[in-house]
């Protein structure tokens, strides 16, 4: 009967279980948000990075794999009418891009300067030629080599060396940096081609002239097939440890993974992209140009970067999201305030370097745009992406993480330059919210592709019997932080590199060219924090030859001859002995410790000077002029 006792118990129970199961449900809920506050955005941006990896590991199955390359000669037939570059405000679509990248092709192919398997030296600077070039090149299934546009005579010659590269390819604004080296490269064997219609110096091939003539039909596609991922498609070079520049080599597994950064943030079709790093460097290419194709984009080109002309471009070309280095985002905090800053369609910055407290200006001064940092070096086998936006971090870890990649931080002796080995001789893992240097283990799936002509530089990056005998991991030279929350930041660069206005400078080849100059014995070269600047600036320590004596001015012109920019040394400091390791390694740690300040060094310390084109004393008074960010550095 419905008024029975027995009918009431009956209808009850459901409303029990109901209840039981939604209290469970919310204390599940209520744990999962004291103990796993991010579980469900780990979860869901996981869940990209391994949808994105499927396709990889389908590509590793068959015969033929899809290339960057491959994926743009897609897009231009899907969407061949849509805006690809903008430059200079001129707009070039996807379809104009595949076709200009054709005749350059031919050209190469008509003139027997390029065939398949060659290595061609690609010296340009930012401009859509650059891409045409490097396309073009690539469908006659060359591998081409990015050369910094920094660099110069020797270090110059040596990037085709240990690249094998016998043809050059050079922009018109840089044609004139050759002039000296021209001759060398002429009895070097090494073909030069000038992106120009003329060309009065002996022996240089012009390229414009002849994209006139040259067809734009298709290459085959076969010409340009590779049966594994694992083939180089590219070598970008790296500041050399030894001395001189290395050549990354770039696999076509490196440069798909590197295209999906902006997908995995959330890139779209139609999003527009603001690239002003330079297209030699591996964020540029592999992640700008790359990302750009794999989500059907259009990217804003810039030949530099200029802080003052970056958020009016922003508005005239309706930019959503815009590549960075932390030096960039610096330089747009230091510009002066303007009424319109916030107005603007910028809704993402992807890049790296990025600190604390310019991340937090940044968002003050131009409002809430998602600044997405992500980790890697060009040559490494690890990828580190903050895709929750923890302002400070580098990257996120978490259980499904570590799953997928197998990363360690370990205890580092910084006073000695090395790994601390316990009594077994294996190294020890740091606890949490302790520094430690950031080894990643060598694998199938993450493997080390190393550098090109030389063994030793590749076994060089490489520590073996880490934490068992045989097991081999990549060294990164980074001392990170990984914190309770999985959150990992980094806290220094060491041994032999250091970052410097965006660039790596490799102290071994600085201290090199220093000691050149016919007063420097010997020369160790480091970098020094200065407050309100991203890196580290360079300098030097020197030892005077006996009977000589310092010349600030002769110093000054030959790293203006010699050196890059970034790399040229801002400090000086002069000392009697060099304190060395027992295996006679230079120490740097003391040196990096003690910084720049004149009033807490004995001895004599000089200073970078432009305007009278010599290195001068570096009083106190400089000093303060340096650190308060007065002087322009």
């Amino acid at each position: 009967m419905i008024g029975s006792p027995r009918f009431g118990m009956t209808m009850l129970l459901p409303l029990v279980w109901v209840t039981a199961i939604a209290a469970g449900l919310l204390a599940l809920l209520l744990v999962q948000k004291l103990f796993f506050p991010y579980f469900w955005s780990d979860l869901v941006f996981i869940s990209r990075l391994l949808r994105y990896g499927i396709r990889l590991e389908v590509y590793k199955k068959r015969s033929k794999v899809v290339t960057v390359l491959d994926r743009f000669v897609q897009q231009a037939a899907r969407i061949p009418d849509k805006p690809f570059i903008i430059y200079e405000g001129i707009s070039y679509t996807y379809e104009d891009v595949e076709e200009r990248s054709n005749r350059v092709a031919h050209v190469f192919q008509q003139r027997g300067a390029a065939r398949r398997g060659d290595t061609v030296a690609l010296l340009m600077s930012n401009e859509p030629d650059f891409i045409c070039v490097w396309f073009g090149l690539c469908k006659l299934g060359c591998s081409v080599a990015f050369l910094n546009t920094n660099i110069r005579s020797r270090s110059l010659l040596h990037c085709f060396g240990c690249c094998g590269a016998r043809t050059l390819v050079v922009g018109a604004d840089l044609l004139d940096t050759l002039e000296d080296i021209l001759p060398s490269l002429k009895q070097d064997n090494i073909n030069v081609w000038a992106v120009k219609m003329e060309c009065s110096l002996p022996g240089v091939e012009t390229l414009l002239d002849k994209l006139q003539q040259a067809p734009e039909d298709p290459i085959p596609a076969e010409q340009r097939a590779v049966t594994s991922l694992k083939t180089p498609t590219l070598y970008i070079f790296t500041s050399g440890t030894t001395g001189l520049p290395k050549a990354a080599i770039i696999t076509h597994l490196q440069s798909v993974k590197a295209a999906g950064g902006f997908w995995a943030y959330g890139g779209c079709s139609s999003d527009v992209i603001y690239i002003s790093l330079p297209l030699y460097h591996s964020a540029a290419s592999l992640i700008g140009i790359g990302g750009t194709i794999e989500i059907g984009a259009t990217c804003v080109l810039k030949k530099k970067f200029s802080a003052s002309q970056f958020w009016g471009d922003c508005r005239k070309f309706n930019v959503t999201i815009f590549q960075y280095i932390g030096e960039l985002c610096r330089y747009l905090c230091n510009q002066p305030k303007a009424e319109n800053e916030k107005k603007h369609k910028v809704r993402m910055g992807v890049g790296n370097g990025l600190r604390p407290e310019v991340w937090k200006e940044f968002h003050r001064r131009f409002g809430d745009v998602r600044l997405c940092e992500i980790y890697g070096s060009t040559e490494g086998n690890l990828c580190f992406m903050n895709h929750l936006g923890k302002m400070g971090a580098v990257g996120r870890s978490n259980f499904f993480y570590k799953l997928l990649f197998k990363y360690d931080l370990v205890r580092y002796d910084k006073e000695n330059d090395e790994p601390v080995r316990n009594k077994k001789g294996f190294c020890e893992h740091v606890s949490k919210g302790e520094t430690g240097l950031l080894l990643s283990k060598i694998n199938e799936q993450s493997p080390f592709f190393g550098y090109a002509g030389s063994k030793q530089l590749t076994d060089k990056k490489l520590l073996r019997d880490v934490f068992v005998k045989g097991d081999v991991y990549f060294n990164t030279g980074d001392l990170m932080v990984e914190d309770t929350d999985g959150f990992i930041s980094f806290k220094d660069r060491i041994g032999d590199t250091f970052r410097w206005k965006g660039e790596n400078v490799g102290t071994t080849e600085v201290a090199e060219a220093l000691e050149l100059v016919d007063f420097i014995q010997e020369a160790n070269v480091y970098g020094v924090e200065i407050p309100g600047n991203e890196g580290r600036a360079g300098m030097t320590a020197i030892i005077i030859k006996p009977d000589r004596r310092f010349d600030g001015k002769k110093l000054f012109q030959h790293v203006l001859d010699h050196l890059p920019s970034y790399a040229r040394p801002l400090f000086v400091r002069i000392q009697e002995t060099m304190e060395v390791t027992g295996t006679l390694k230079q120490l740097k740690f003391r040196l990096v410790e003690s910084g720049f300040n004149p009033s807490m060094i004995t001895e004599a310390v000089y200073f970078l000077d432009y305007t009278g084109k010599c290195y001068v004393p570096l009083t106190n008074s400089m000093y303060n002029s340096i650190v308060s960010g007065q002087q322009k550095l």
